[in-house]
């Protein structure tokens, strides 16, 4: 079954950063995406579920406590 597709704005709540950032991790490659075109200069974009947990998970950092063990 595909992954569930979120939008800018609900990644940027999941996220607790701003909209501007979503878009910044976009353009850098760091989250996938999915462009639902509405017209010829108009794009709709969203965030496979999938993609935004690699991406959590990529960022994940393991406490240097932890690591010491």
């Amino acid at each position: 079954m595909p992954s569930r597709l979120l939008s800018v704005p609900t990644v940027a709540a999941l996220l607790d950063v701003n909209r501007r950032t979503v878009y910044r991790l976009i353009s850098t490659g760091d989250l996938p995406i999915v462009d639902l075109r509405t017209g010829p200069e108009r794009s709709r974009v969203r965030i496979p579920a999938d993609g935004l947990e690699e991406f959590i998970s990529s960022r994940a950092v393991v406490p240097l406590a932890a690591r010491r063990r």
